[in-house]
């Protein structure tokens, strides 16, 4: 079980949660915290005193004091109100991750909420119950509003939920499961929306299928060197550590280890003296993606432990704090700056597809990797294909944060755009994942060409794995059928991130 305290949370522990389902639970602390805080919510409410959004209207409404007999419906008005996303749905496990971004969140007890608003979450959670959430309407400040009020929705037996495999009404799965709607008190309508939690969701799917994309990169740039009979001078550790840049050297380590015993690559002087670029400068390119992900995951690990929502509730010191944590600049900057290393992983991956099947630039493999040249077209319009992805993405990677657009009547007059910055980059790995599964397709022609008893051991043994999903191609068929299959596999495949012997990744 993973235990929330609001402050301890680590992607490991979201993984286990998202995929494998781990259930999760709240620690003493967190729930001794969560009570503290409530209390002086409720202290302050009888002593009349002015709390925004507690007993004041939202946004440009601050000014506008609520009288208490009023107070659930303000809570349950400000759901209904800012339910407003559009488009279509998260990914369940987007959603999820929400779900338990949000309860790590109110685990600290700053946002003022019962435990029973917290435990309902998790109850979603343990209970597979997968809130419905509009991908578009979020502005990022202040924070995720539109998508975070379609989830509180389904807590209070409105809207609609994913539940064993299907799409229905949450007041349906609610009566099922005999659990009772929860009943909003003062503050909690906006605790629960108030926060950066689809965009920090979004950006933790999104770390986490780069990590596996770019080990995925490596591996299949080994197998193009092999087709293309590259040179291994450009990996030599004495260069990379002149340099200094640590992601580099690893990634050069890891294509000298993979290809350590291939008879397929060449010496400098052998065939030529140097390679092109996009063979000669795996490292450089696909180490620089990697300090993205590494700043990236520093800024998550902040982010899934942070409190996000306004004001906030210090019992300690009596008093409420209204600021802007919610504002979702920081994750907006990230995700922005992970969309570079991702398109740029796709950019040369396309480059190398070129390579491998230009006639003029092949190294005598056949013109397109055609088995019959003229009469069958081969991996022609694959190309084609990846160079469209590319170039796609090129248009994605604009950065998000950079605009902004004034709401609330002006009074929330600088946004982040935070959750397009996240939501970007899930399609440009989906873009760059299907380039790269180009890639590896005609990287497994040339080396059939070339030879696969002389392949390294490592990339042998990626060839097999991935010759069960794509056949040699003996002649023209329906090439984006393989194209989603390997794609799929690659993203889908619990092996394609097991460490091997050599300090990589690979299908195992």
């Amino acid at each position: 079980m993973i235990t929330l305290t609001g402050t301890s949370l680590t992607i490991e522990e979201v993984k286990k949660v998202i995929f494998q389902k781990e259930e999760v639970g709240l620690s003493r602390q967190a729930e001794n915290n969560i009570n503290t805080n409530r209390v002086t919510v409720e202290d302050m409410l009888s002593a009349d005193q002015t709390m925004y959004g507690i007993n004041t209207g939202f946004g440009k409404f601050s000014d506008i004091i609520i009288r208490n007999e009023n107070l659930e419906n303000l809570q349950l008005n400000l759901i209904y109100s800012h339910a407003c996303g559009v488009g279509e749905p998260f990914a369940e496990e987007v959603s999820r991750a929400m779900l338990l971004l949000r309860s790590n969140a109110l685990a600290q007890g700053y946002s003022g909420v019962r435990v029973e608003v917290v435990q309902r979450l998790i109850d979603f959670l343990n209970l597979e119950i997968t809130p419905v959430i509009p991908q578009q309407g979020s502005l990022g400040a202040s924070g995720d509003l539109a998508p975070l009020s379609h989830l509180a929705l389904c807590l209070i037996g409105e809207g609609e939920v994913f539940y064993q495999g299907k799409r229905m009404d949450a007041s349906h799965v609610l009566r099922e499961l005999g659990i009772s709607p929860l009943q909003l008190q003062a503050k909690e309508g906006l605790a629960l929306i108030n926060g950066t939690q689809a965009m920090t969701a979004v950006g933790v799917i999104a770390y986490i299928e780069i990590e596996k994309l770019l080990y995925q990169s490596e591996m299949i740039s080994a197998l193009t060197l092999e087709g293309l009979r590259g040179i291994m001078d450009a990996f030599d550790s004495h260069l990379h550590q002149a340099r200094g840049h640590q992601e580099q050297i690893d990634v050069a380590h890891r294509m000298r280890e993979r290809l350590i015993d291939s008879r397929l690559t060449t010496d400098q002087g052998e065939l030529r003296v140097q390679d092109a670029y996009s063979l000669r400068c795996i490292p450089q390119v696909l180490g620089a993606s990697w300090q993205t992900v590494h700043y990236v995951e520093k800024k998550l690990l902040t982010e899934i432990n942070a409190v996000t929502d306004n004001p906030l509730i210090f019992s300690e010191e009596n008093k409420v704090v209204s600021g802007g944590n919610f504002h979702g600049q920081p994750v907006a900057l990230a995700m922005d700056f992970l969309k570079l290393g991702i398109a740029e992983a796709g950019n040369i991956s396309e480059r190398r597809i070129e390579r491998l099947v230009n006639p003029q630039l092949n190294e005598g493999l056949p013109p397109f990797l055609s088995p019959n040249p003229g009469l069958e077209s081969g991996a022609m319009i694959m190309q084609y294909s990846a160079a469209s992805l590319v170039s796609e993405n090129k248009t994605l990677a604009h950065p998000a944060s950079v605009d902004s657009i004034p709401s609330s009547a002006n009074q929330e007059d600088h946004v982040s755009m935070g959750t397009i910055a996240a939501r970007h980059a899930l399609e440009m790995l989906a873009n760059t994942r299907r380039v790269i599964a180009i890639e590896l397709i005609c990287a497994l022609e040339a080396v059939e060409y070339r030879g696969v008893e002389r392949m390294g051991s490592e990339t042998r043994r990626f060839y097999e794995k991935a010759r069960k999903i794509v056949p040699q191609i003996t002649k023209d068929r329906i090439f984006s059928r393989d194209i989603e299959s390997t794609a799929s596999w690659l993203k889908e495949s619990n092996e394609s991130c097991v460490q091997t012997k050599v300090g990589g990744f690979s299908i195992d």
